[in-house]
């Protein structure tokens, strides 16, 4: 009868997630992809991580997500972004092989138990009698697959078009079809979907391109991956490249605007604001005569690299003369174009935050699909509704992730509670507490949970634990131990009031008569670095935490008629119907809600629980 408890649709990286983390909790897990060659596809750049990104990819890891693992395997360069500022926005970042990504991504899903992988089409959704549960799907050749918790995780399939130049091709990506039917059927049972545009630049041949003429970027003399307690060696085996465009490539792209699919008209979807088309770049940004194009080679195996910054729509002759027009790709020769895809995605105040949609109860989706960009935080969603599918049918509370604690918090909440109106993308400025909510620290705030939930297993939870008992073993001893042991102290001092002195490091200890025990990792030293250094702020943030989860943690009652609370303003109880907070501190941040709305919302709540205790 093809039955299943959980139905994954999709195999990028928001399918990987969610498929590997229900199958993981013992979920008997179905995996549909339309080509199984293509599971785990780097469809744009073949890197992972940068600012808030890299974060999230810890987190993920933290949970027991698969993103980071395979990370450090393919890694073929590994940098810390951001080492000049402060601690709260270092990000790991990574070059990776993208054909050796998506093998091991397919071998995981293969080796994993519990787990079926189906090369199919789906094109539409099987509801129960009552039109508001999923019942299953159905494919393009009629077969059907039955499950009470179905995943969507369609990335940029739903009625895909490639634009280039005013060619537009139906296609899920190049080389892909897209899948026109399932938008319909998503409309049938009444979510509400819009359109969104995305790109990606051309790929060249890097022995066509003049390294005299380009900056070199090696990576880390420390590499450093993502993912926490495992024996993965990480290394650098390529450097990638700096050059810039000039007032020639903008006065080539200028000329040729009416030609390039997003300015000639062909294309209606909104595209990323934070990753722009270079059409956008030269037409929005007039006042430059400069922008950075990074050369970034596609695997250790090939000469194909990315020109990261010059994602396009514009015709080949153009593309040609654009990229010939850069510094050091004079003589490039493109071995891919670059374009532009327009797709369907779900409005996102459809979904609850667990992923689930509002109106069809065990339909969730992840990813692209509720307005996305980006492989981590496609990946984070994925995570979040296989968890909380197989909690749902295990009827077990939902698992919602505070924003005071995650990024993957901060990504969920934020889509949920405020929507966009572009593809979204995470950035450390999205979180109020980014001081706490660190790259290094990913593993003390949410391995706990991934442990808990079984999906980090024993050998990685006894190793953390190992971690946590010598770094409080350390910490304390730095706190309650003095020295007198160097010139510039004038009378015994505790060590960690010597660490905190701005200049010295906790190499440094060792002049003042501390000897760092063989135990006390480079990772563990630059744990109990940061925790002494920035005290003061992580208490006050702590603090500021501590607020934030009291209202947090005030859950409204569903099945409220806003409407009917007259003190809220009229916008405002339009917004709180719309959205169904759970919590006042989730009405509190929707647009259009103000601190006022929030009182009188707290204070009917107080009545209302007033007039049941006194029945």
């Amino acid at each position: 009868m093809n039955k299943y408890d959980v139905i994954v649709v999709g195999a990028g990286h928001a399918g990987i997630e969610a498929a590997l983390a229900a199958a993981r909790m013992g979920a008997n897990t179905l995996i549909l992809v339309i080509k199984i060659e293509t599971i785990g596809r780097m469809s744009c750049n073949p890197s992972l991580g940068g600012p808030a990104k890299g974060h999230l990819a810890r987190e993920i890891d933290a949970l027991g997500g698969e993103l980071a693992r395979v990370a450090d395997l393919t890694g073929i360069q590994f940098r810390m972004l951001n080492r000049k500022k402060g601690p709260a926005v270092w990000a790991p970042r990574s070059q990776n092989d993208r054909r050796l990504y998506s093998r091991i991504m397919q071998q995981s899903l293969e080796d994993q138990d519990n787990l079926d992988i189906v090369e199919s089409m789906i094109d539409e959704i099987i509801l129960e009698s009552d039109n508001k549960t999923v019942k299953g799907v159905r494919t393009n050749l009629g077969e059907e697959y039955y499950a009470p918790k179905v995943i969507l995780a369609n990335g940029t399939f739903l009625k895909g078009i490639i634009h280039v130049g005013s060619v537009n091709i139906s296609a899920g990506r190049s080389g892909e079809p897209a899948s026109d039917k399932l938008s319909a059927s998503l409309t049938k049972i009444g979510l509400k979907l819009a359109r969104f545009k995305t790109g990606t630049p051309p790929r060249v041949d890097l022995r066509t391109v003049d390294m005299d003429q380009v900056e070199e970027q090696p990576g880390d003399d420390n590499p450093q991956g993502f993912s926490y307690y495992r024996d993965i060696k990480i290394r650098n085996d390529v450097s990638c490249y700096l050059t810039f465009t000039n007032l020639e490539t903008h006065k080539i792209i200028n000329s040729n605007l009416h030609r390039s699919s997003l300015y000639g008209g062909f294309i209606n979807g909104i595209g990323p604001r934070y990753c722009p088309s270079i059409e956008d770049k030269v037409v929005k940004f007039s006042g430059k005569d400069r922008h950075h194009v990074f050369i970034e080679p596609e695997g250790a195996d090939t000469f194909e690299a990315y020109v990261n910054g010059t994602s396009n729509s514009l015709p080949p002759e153009i593309q040609k003369e654009m990229i010939h027009s850069i510094s050091g790709l004079q003589n490039a020769s493109i071995i891919r174009y670059g374009y532009a895809i327009e797709y369907d995605y779900v409005i996102p105040d459809e979904i609850k935050a667990t992923m689930e949609t509002k109106i069809i109860s065990g339909l969730y989706l992840a990813g692209q699909i509720n307005g996305t960009s980006g492989y981590e935080e496609a990946a984070a969603q994925g995570l979040a509704a296989g968890i909380n599918a197989v909690l749902s049918l295990d009827g077990k509370d939902s698992l919602i992730f505070d924003r005071s604690q995650s990024y993957v918090g901060v990504l969920l909440d934020d889509l949920v509670t405020k929507g966009t109106n572009e593809p979204y993308r995470l950035f450390t400025s999205r979180a109020e507490y980014r001081l706490y909510l660190r790259q290094d620290n990913a593993d003390e705030r949410l391995m706990p949970i991934g442990y808990k939930l079984g999906l980090v297993d024993d050998v990685r939870w006894q190793q953390f634990l190992t971690m946590k008992k010598i770094f409080n073993r350390e910490l304390n001893f730095l706190k309650t131990h003095t020295s007198n042991k160097h010139p510039i102290l004038k009378e015994p001092m505790r060590y960690e009031k010597i660490l905190k002195r701005p200049e010295l490091s906790f190499s440094d200890l060792s002049e003042f008569g501390y000897e760092i025990p063989e135990d006390v990792t480079p990772d563990i030293q630059n744990r109990i670095t940061l925790n002494i250094k920035y005290e003061g702020y992580i208490n006050r943030q702590m603090a500021e935490i501590d607020k934030f989860e009291k209202m947090e943690h005030t859950e409204i009652p569903q099945g409220i008629d806003y409407m009917k609370i007259e003190s809220i303003a009229y916008e405002a109880r339009e917004k709180l119907n719309k959205i169904k907070p759970t919590s006042l501190g989730q009405a509190s941040r929707i647009p259009g809600v103000n601190h006022i709305d929030v009182t009188s919302l707290l204070v009917y709540m107080k009545k209302s629980k007033n007039r049941k205790d006194n029945k």
